[in-house]
């Protein structure tokens, strides 16, 4: 039977799509996970892959026309169907599960529709007070409940803070797009949730028919069937130092010490690199919106330092005896695994290493932080060579397509952060318009949401190009693996004080190994030397880069 696929909202602020690109066309075979299309959001172009296998049968609008959202897109059924009811229908048809390779903000994401009606009679993506969980991140297929700020009993308001979401990638807040008293949750906190399954119940206990609603989720979801509402009750959240500075004390931190700010805010306040814990908010009860980041003025106060995490002390095994410890794979390291592994095995890899005298950003870095407002690290001297470096070369701002190479004309640069849990990359966008003080800025505040949990999916997507640097561990060289989709990353060692020899004399020297890994499908080893010819001879002379 045909399905429909309706134009998801794939940003916070997104109202319509546009078609940038269709990869099928009318009568094509599509699978499950193919790519459908690429639509342009508010905010960036999204890859729209498909969740079901057959013959696409029928699109909205051609390349470059509009769709609302939750307009008709496609319709995906068997060569030949009848679609004529289901074109007329549009919104009102049972919508296919598709999804977007991009996150889907919770606060847009209430009720996103499953793969199947729940039962017969009641499809829950169509239940005012159901709260599905709701896909967090491009490759998120559960979540875990990392805390509750409500509990069964307890009134909610629209804008209200529900759960803390932990997806593979991060632990993100879920906002309430309803209003009336939290009847039942899904889970409890720690516990797993798969995507579009039954996440919470929100509305009047008058009116609402919860046993009709539970009975539905158990009958779709592949777990056992939910824990009732009434037995299930949260433990209330307890701040930490990490969530917000303690001495401030402004409308926008609600009571268990977390900053209240709209999606957009936090985003803005990224770029800017502004600490929001910093600005007042005007929207209600104190949240802090859009215009509050437009209209902050910095002032003298640094930003908090983030709390330092403790990994539990390593019990010894007794001599002569075996013993081991098993821990479960996380989200996080989950998804590690899968798209290195994939990116290893699927993009081939190829090396260049080259050697970069030091000595004068040594001298260069110790002169701009005696007037930069924000300390400026080498990585940061690091990231804006390469991005200068990478407006000369846009053959390595670049991503295999399968069948095209996209050509990038802005430089977002990604920053490898390591976390206790694994990886993140947070993305430093427009590098090459920005300053040494304002990278500095960026980076610093990217580390430490990313080392808290507290990027949003807006902070790691679209890199154009990506910075793994292992200086400060002391690693003499190393090779960092591709991180999809780009083209190539680099690889940057310690600086290592040894004797050089400059014009016949051996004298005392600062050496720093930079190593790209290059998709060899994209770049070619001449390509790729160039580039990296161009950042060593950047860092050789820093002031060719202020130019």
């Amino acid at each position: 039977m045909a399905e429909v696929i309706l134009m998801p909202r794939l940003s916070d602020t997104m109202t319509e799509g546009v078609i940038a690109a269709w990869h099928k066309k009318v009568g094509d075979p599509v699978k499950k996970g193919e790519l459908l299309a690429e639509v342009e959001t508010d905010k960036a172009t999204m890859d729209l892959e498909s969740y079901k296998d057959g013959t696409l049968l029928y699109t909205g609008t051609d390349k470059g026309g509009k769709i609302q959202v939750n307009d008709l897109l496609a319709i995906i059924g068997a060569p030949g169907e009848d679609i004529s009811n289901l074109v007329k229908g549009g919104k009102s048809a049972a919508p296919a599960a598709a999804s977007a390779t991009a996150p889907t903000p919770a606060a847009t994401n209430s009720a996103p529709a499953p793969t199947a009606p729940a039962a017969p009679g009641l499809d829950l993506s169509k239940q005012e007070e159901v709260i599905l969980m709701p896909r967090l991140s491009d490759t998120m297929t559960e979540g875990v409940i990392a805390d509750w700020h409500k509990k069964v009993g307890d009134a909610v308001k629209k804008g209200d803070i529900l759960a803390d979401i932990e997806t593979d990638k991060a632990t993100m807040e879920l906002e309430s797009y309803k209003e009336g008293k939290l009847l039942y949750v899904g889970a409890k906190k720690g516990e797993k949730i798969a995507v579009n399954d039954l996440l919470a119940v929100i509305g009047d206990e008058k009116k609402v028919n919860l046993e009709r609603i539970l009975a539905a989720a158990s009958g779709t979801s592949g777990a056992s069937a939910p824990t009732v509402a009434s037995t299930t009750t949260a433990a209330p959240p307890s701040p930490t130092t990490a969530d917000v500075d303690s001495t401030h004390s402004g409308l926008s931190v609600s009571a268990d010490g977390r900053i209240k700010a709209s999606p957009l805010a936090k985003k803005l306040a990224a770029e800017k690199g502004i600490d929001i814990s910093k600005v007042t908010g005007s929207g209600d009860n104190g949240r802090i919106i859009k215009k509050d980041v437009d209209s902050y003025t910095p002032g003298a106060a640094q930003a908090p330092q983030p709390a330092q995490t403790s990994r539990p002390a390593i019990p010894s095994a007794p001599a002569g005896q075996v013993s081991y410890e098993e821990v479960p794979v996380s989200q996080m390291r989950k998804v590690i695994a899968k798209r290195l592994a994939e990116s290893k095995f699927t993009a081939p890899h190829f090396y260049i290493t080259m050697t970069v005298d030091m000595d004068k950003v040594i001298e260069s870095r110790a002169k701009l932080n005696e007037i930069s407002p924000v300390k400026i690290s080498f990585n940061d001297i690091v990231l804006k060579a390469v991005a200068v470096a990478l407006k000369q070369h846009p053959a390595i701002n670049s991503s295999w397509l399968g069948d095209k190479i996209r050509i990038n004309h802005h430089v977002n640069i990604g920053v490898a952060v390591a976390i206790e849990d694994g990886l993140l990359v947070p993305v430093v966008r427009f590098a090459d318009t920005k300053s040494l003080s304002q990278i500095a800025a960026e980076v610093k505040d990217l580390a430490q949401r990313a080392k808290n949990k507290k990027l949003q999916p807006a902070d790691w997507e679209g890199s154009t190009f990506t910075i793994s640097n292992m200086g400060m561990f002391g690693v003499d060289e190393f090779t960092a693996i591709i991180n999809p989709p780009d083209a190539c990353i680099l690889a940057v060692s310690s600086i290592q004080a040894v004797p050089v020899v400059k014009n016949g004399a051996v004298v005392p020297g600062n050496l720093m190994k930079l190593t790209l890994s290059c998709d060899h499908r994209v770049v070619d080893g001449a390509t790729g030397s160039a580039f990296l010819q161009t950042v060593k001879s950047l860092l050789e002379e820093p002031l060719r880069m202020m130019i």
